[in-house]
């Protein structure tokens, strides 16, 4: 009898993971990973699939559920009964890779779910109304709140409670409750977004490329830059007290942080161009801190995968990598590879467009108090990236000397050779030494550190200081310095009037020139103008500049 028992619920497991509908759907044709109803809709999903095909999936999965169940049912063990619908629900949930390949799909099974109570319900399994009551719950939750993750967790709730106080056996009731705890495991991002604001409601109209020809549809991938930033989303608010208090070590949420899938944290809306078509943005993050980026680059390439994925399930046709996602996987030439039928770009060229588009007003500004631009000298921080090397290039014709500061010694001076052949009668001087810029008189600073690099102890009375980093490079100190004008680069706002749940810090309507690029792709669909690599070719970053100002994007200064 135990053999027999052990064998059924083996089979249970086997019967749930069975890839019925996603076999079903990939032989039509569609990828049921990124038509998938927990993140497009029931709606979209029926649109873009059609209904004969979304109803034929359906009943595969339901026949999983309620077939392991009567398997079970045979031996008339109530109790082997519920154990087998569990069994299906996390064979389901977690089936062998080789039935899937490589990337398994993301459903959270509750067709499966709807079988397995049905089959309790026929088998005898548990009485009538312990089996039904859940569906009465799901679906006073689904019509009183629209939260279909909500809905499934507080059904599954009722039926734990219900065979709790039943008479079933022990057996029975860790079944039950095992059912709740999977469920609500696989449905934990669903009920983060419920806190955050950002999961759509049964009925809601959600944006998908393609779905209507006014609106496109992006994803921005972003990431805490401090410890402090964990709390700006709700679901992680409430670790902040704990952590102050020592309750909750930083290591410990670094290592929560490393363990974290890529996750829907947020959204931009009210962004319409000069022309009328509304642009979406998802706001995804993976919370790792700068320094693991440095630290474990395969963890932060994987995850920036992970990322696309994740845009390109939730309906997104273009894919933006801001802060140090910009850098990973080859700046960004591994993921898109990873990804391929997904536009993804780090952003370099706009962002070097914003600093063209300024420079000249800033040389011209500068000359006009009377400085000699000719005799004057240029510090350049963070040289060994590709936007402050840009800045170089431009200046260094037109200033009597460069210094070209940043961490890599080897690459500054391969760099500065470059600059060196090209204007030869301009001084360019290579350093790790922030200590040199009180030479300077302008000082221009893009780097991707999390914490200021410029202080007042570098920096000389009346210098001015373009500041291209995000988070600003420059501390708030050095404005005391007296005469020292410090301007903010880098910064768009974007046409329609932004507004977003999350505080992406650059001020009220404004993003990094970074994700405007995101946007500015999708809106003109033009796909191949995507940075990816260490370089920007100059004809894409003077389309992103004219296409930004005929869209409506503005430089803020």
């Amino acid at each position: 009898m135990a053999f027999l028992s052990v064998l059924l619920l083996v089979l249970a497991f086997f019967v749930g993971s069975l890839p019925l509908g996603h076999w079903l759907l990939s032989r039509m044709g569609v990828d049921p990973r990124v038509n998938n109803a927990y993140n497009l809709g029931v709606e979209n999903v029926l649109r873009r699939v059609g209904p004969g095909l979304a109803a034929a999936s359906a009943g595969l999965d339901f026949s999983k559920g309620f077939l392991a169940v009567l398997m079970a049912s045979s031996l008339g063990s109530r109790e082997l009964c519920v154990l087998a619908a569990l069994a299906a629900y996390l064979g389901h949930l977690n089936p062998p890779r080789a039935l899937y390949g490589g990337v398994p799909p993301r459903g959270r099974g509750n067709l499966v779910l709807f079988g397995v109570l049905a089959g309790l319900a026929v088998a005898g399994g548990v009485n009538f109304w312990i089996a039904a009551l859940p569906v009465v719950v799901y679906a006073a939750v689904v019509g009183y709140w629209g939260y279909v993750s909500a809905a499934t967790v507080l059904g599954l709730l009722a039926f734990a409670l219900l065979v709790a106080v039943s008479p079933l056996g022990i057996p029975a009731k860790l079944g039950a409750l095992g059912l709740l705890v999977a469920a609500t495991w696989r449905f934990k991002e669903n009920l983060g977004r419920i806190l955050d604001g950002t999961e759509p409601r049964v009925g809601e109209d959600v944006p998908v490329a393609g779905k209507r020809d006014d609106q496109v549809v992006t994803a921005f991938m972003i990431h805490p830059m401090t410890l402090e930033n964990f709390w700006v989303t709700r679901r992680f608010s409430w670790m902040k007290p704990l952590v102050e208090r020592g309750v909750i070590s930083e290591a410990s949420v670094r290592h929560m942080a490393a363990n974290l899938r890529p996750m829907k944290i947020g959204e931009l809306h009210g962004i319409k161009t000069n022309e009328g078509k509304e642009i979406r943005c998802y706001l995804l993050s993976s919370p790792l801190l700068p320094d693991v980026f440095t630290s474990d680059p395969d963890l932060a390439t994987r995850r920036a995968i992970e990322g696309a994925r994740l845009a390109q399930e939730l309906g997104a046709e273009v894919f933006g990598l801001g802060a140090f996602w910009s850098v990973v996987g080859n700046k960004g030439v591994d993921v898109q590879a990873a990804v391929p039928d997904l536009t993804i770009t780090n952003g370099g060229a706009y962002t070097s467009g914003t600093v063209k588009a300024a420079i000249p007003g800033i040389l011209h500004h500068f000359q006009e108090t009377g400085r000699d631009l000719g005799q004057a000298t240029a510090g350049i921080v963070g040289a060994n990236g590709v936007v402050a090397f840009g800045i170089a290039r431009t200046i260094a014709p037109q200033v009597g000397k460069v210094i070209m500061i940043g961490r890599d010694m080897e690459r500054l001076e391969r760099s500065a050779a470059t600059l060196r052949r090209a204007v030869k009668d301009t001084e360019i001087v290579t350093t790790t030494s922030y200590d040199t810029l009180r030479e300077a008189d302008l000082i221009f600073s893009a780097t991707s550190d999390p914490n200021p690099v410029i202080f007042p102890q570098h920096v000389k009375p009346g210098a001015w200081i373009f500041d291209e980093g995000r988070p600003a490079d420059v501390h708030e100190s050095v404005l005391d310095v007296p005469g020292v004008r410090v301007i903010p680069g880098g910064v768009v706002r974007p046409p329609g009037g932004m507004t977003s749940n999350i505080d992406l810090q650059f001020g009220e309507g404004a993003v990094p020139a970074c994700l405007a690029e995101t946007l500015i792709i999708a809106a003109t669909g033009e796909h191949h103008r995507k940075s990816l690599g260490p370089q920007t070719l100059t004809e894409n970053i003077n389309f992103f500049v004219e296409q930004a100002e005929r869209l409506g994007f503005q430089v803020v200064d």
